[in-house]
């Protein structure tokens, strides 16, 4: 199944200057059997707030290699429904969190993330979530 990798598991993987975490190392895994989803959001966020332009540059060019899923108009309306649902169950959430869930089920992708707000979410909207998302190291 595809996996669209949230923002926090591309982070702590590409800060890390210790030893692989098994997070990186599923996203290795995941990324060689070409099962890694992109959207321009979470790609926004990872470049967001890196003042250097060679290290702009050098994760620019790294994130290259995955293409974004094109968001379409109902994608952005399902996201809206997710969050309206939620907010009626007192369950509060980004309209990124929200937006990543609405291509997630459109796609039939699974999310990974390190996100608990996103075991909040699946209590009432329809999204599988990657099954180490939550292992703790």
């Amino acid at each position: 199944m595809s996996t669209l990798v949230d923002t926090s598991v591309w982070s702590l993987a590409l800060r890390r200057k210790s030893a692989p975490s098994s997070r990186e190392e599923t996203l290795k895994r995941l990324i060689l059997d070409g099962q890694v989803r992109m959207i321009g959001p979470i790609r926004q966020e990872l470049l967001s707030g890196i003042p250097d332009p060679e290290q702009f540059e050098a994760l620019e060019s790294r994130l290259a290699y995955f293409p974004d899923t094109p968001i379409l108009t109902s994608d952005y309306e399902l996201a809206a429904s997710f969050f309206n649902l939620c907010r009626q169950h007192s369950v509060q959430g980004s309209h990124i969190d929200f937006l990543i869930c609405a291509v997630a089920a459109s796609n039939d992708f699974q999310i990974y993330t390190t996100d608990k707000d996103f075991l909040s979410y699946r209590k009432h909207i329809p999204i599988v979530l990657f099954e180490d998302s939550f292992n703790v190291e």
